[in-house]
């Protein structure tokens, strides 16, 4: 390993961990491509582009077909999951700045044609649950249920046999989203995305953690490639 300044490696690697799980569509595979960068030589960039571009390197190929390329799905999840600048972005990947910015405009537009899927929505703030709402269906989505408390999750869960859940974590005198995600995981498989202003609280690598996180506020976009990614787990949608 690369005689990196290991406070600042260490900070950084949560969010390496948030990319590669998002990349690969799992939360172990994407754990295992972390612990696989870690053990070779990452390149000559700082602590979290350095994991970034070796994350991205080491990743497996997707197949391409009725999808997003795999450089467009890692550009949209660098710019708009990881909040990486557009020059960062080229340098993790090795492009240039105006060759990111072309690839991402591509991926934008063929995002918008991807196959839709039902959501249920876990947050107890009234006007934020109804602007995530706006938002994924804004993304093509449906939403097929609001739920505001654990109970209500686990209920519209079953009823409803959704595509994806996105959770916030904290549900005030709801419970907890991660607590209600448990719940619905024992009865049914479904991907979650989780919401949260703390993404790095939730990748310590301590107790179970969810295999996509995103940050509160977050940007369309930034929803957009992590549905994708939650639904089809960087694979191709069906044709």
């Amino acid at each position: 390993m690369n005689a990196f300044n290991q406070t600042e490696l260490l900070r950084a690697l949560p969010y390496a961990r948030r990319f590669a799980r998002a990349v690969t569509g799992e939360r172990d595979s994407g754990d295992a491509l972390v612990a696989q960068v870690l053990g070779g030589q990452l390149p000559d960039l700082p602590p979290r582009l350095a994991l970034y571009a070796a994350i991205a390197q080491a990743a497996p190929v997707a197949r391409a077909q009725a999808g997003l390329p795999q450089t467009q799905r890692q550009l949209l999840l660098l710019t708009a999951l990881e909040d990486l600048s557009l020059p960062d972005a080229a340098r993790v990947l090795g492009l240039s700045t105006e060759a990111v910015a072309a690839e991402i405009e591509a991926a934008r537009t063929a995002l918008r044609a991807v196959t839709a899927t039902d959501i249920l929505v876990i947050e107890d703030e009234p006007i934020i649950a109804l602007d995530v709402k706006r938002l994924v269906e804004a993304c093509g989505h449906r939403v097929v249920g609001l739920a505001a408390s654990e109970a209500d999750a686990v209920r519209m869960a079953a009823d409803k046999k959704p595509g994806l859940i996105l959770a916030d974590i904290n549900l005030g005198r709801g419970g907890d989203g991660s607590t209600a995600v448990a719940q619905i995981q024992r009865a049914m498989s479904v991907p979650v995305i989780f919401v949260t202003a703390y993404p790095e609280r939730l990748l310590t690598a301590e107790g179970l953690e969810p295999a996509f996180v995103i940050s509160k506020p977050f940007e369309p976009l930034a929803l957009a490639i992590a549905t994708y990614q939650a639904v089809h787990g960087g694979r191709a949608p069906p044709v």
